[in-house]
């Protein structure tokens, strides 16, 4: 017989997910109304509304798609790229290629720039290739938790809101840890997360978009409906799920019905959002901030190494070189088992050779931050790491200090 569920409780200090907010948990346990509940609705317009803040947009749309964070990614590639559209992915990370995946299979023509991870672009390095290809698309990722850097935007947008391109961009790993501004950098459509610096499980994706996004899904709904089934083909929106032409409309003051919402979810973004709009963005930022120097302090002190530019380092996600010799993985499971910290290893070319450690939303705490320094250093020890000891936790405690 299979017992009643029981998970250990964890310090979860990955890029995502991340320990969740207890009111959010509370929240989720809130009894079921309907889906045509006007009381339901009422939550949903208000999640609209608490959502503009930390996109920092006036965009009349704004919502959540249901799904993991690649829903709203996928969603929004669909919604605007057709067939032989032609879409930009400067890539800096292993996200940047999801995004040429997801344009190819809503047909796009892809051209893939690339950078060194552990660095990022210029401005004037997008630009060029912008002026080069004249995509209908530029799709970047803001924070790329792959190697801990994040892009700088507002040039980029700029140039495309003056130049006639369509400026997409994946936010999940910095939305409501680090300035998101929609609307001040030329940002047509972004997608956001739950499950890291928002504190709210995993299984929703917030996303805005401006009016010229909305009229290009209104415009490409209107012609789909007016074709029959045998004129339908892959110019048109693939997916009945992820197409925000009809999301949208669900959202709406109409509330035309396009799926059974997820109720529970909606009730913790709902707590989510309002924790944030209580600690202010201001607030919120800063402490991510704090605790980001706090960490780093203690990694330094035990003489490790960042990895990454430093210039372009994300607050939210702190990469750390393994040391020679040091078997990276060992250290995560003695981190586990021994201490209950979660970090995360990488991808790709990185795999096996870089620690990251989250700095996201409610696991953004002094305490998490000194347990994890502690157990960290005290992991690589025993596994035969060469380290300073005992100068991590104390490091960190004197950032802390100098702020009282």
């Amino acid at each position: 017989m299979i017992k009643q569920l029981s998970v250990p409780t964890r310090t979860i200090m990955t890029p995502g997910p991340v320990e969740v907010e207890p009111r959010v948990l509370k929240a989720l346990s809130t009894p079921i109304i309907g889906q045509y509940d006007p009381e339901f609705f009422r939550v949903m317009g208000e999640v609209s509304t608490l959502l503009k803040t930390p996109f920092e947009t006036t965009n009349a749309q704004a919502f959540v798609v249901d799904g993991t964070s690649r829903s709203g990614l996928e969603a929004a590639m669909l919604g605007l790229v057709e067939k032989g559209d032609r879409v930009l992915v400067p890539a800096y990370g292993r996200f940047g290629y999801l995004f040429v995946e997801l344009a190819e299979r809503a047909g796009g023509e892809v051209k893939l720039i690339e950078k060194t991870w552990g660095e990022t672009f210029s401005p004037e390095e997008v630009i060029a290739a912008i002026k080069e290809f004249n995509p209908k698309v530029v799709a970047l990722v803001h924070g790329e938790t792959s190697t801990g850097q994040i892009q700088e935007l507002k040039e980029i947008g700029q140039y495309c809101q003056e130049n006639g391109h369509l400026f997409l961009v994946d936010a999940v790993a910095t939305f409501c840890g680090a300035p998101v501004k929609v609307d001040e950098w030329g940002i047509d459509i972004a997608v956001g997360g739950t499950q890291k610096c928002l504190s709210v499980p995993s299984g929703m994706s917030p996303i805005t978009y401006n009016k010229k996004v909305e009229d290009i899904l209104t415009s490409r709904y209107q012609m789909e409906l007016g074709l029959s089934d045998e004129h339908r083909n892959s110019d048109f929106i693939k997916s009945n799920y992820l197409d925000l032409s009809q999301i949208q409309r669900y959202w709406g003051p109409e509330h035309i019905n396009h799926h059974t919402e997820m109720t529970s979810m909606i009730y913790g973004i709902h707590e989510g959002l309002r924790i944030v709009e209580e600690e202010t963005l201001e607030v919120r930022y800063a402490r991510h901030s704090l605790n980001e120097k706090a960490m780093m302090a203690g990694i330094k002190a035990m003489g490790l190494n960042l990895f990454g530019n430093p210039k372009s380092k994300m607050v939210t996600v702190t990469c750390v070189e393994i040391p020679n010799g040091v078997d990276g993985e060992a250290v995560r499971s003695t981190l586990l088992n021994e201490f209950g910290v979660e970090i995360a290893s990488s991808f790709g070319s990185l795999k096996g050779k870089i620690w990251r450690i989250g700095n996201m939303g409610y696991s953004s705490r002094k305490e998490n931050v000194l347990h994890t320094l502690g157990a960290l250093e005290a992991a690589i020890l025993y596994h035969g790491g060469e380290i300073i000891k005992g100068e991590a936790t104390l490091a960190a405690m004197k950032v802390y200090g100098s702020q009282k």
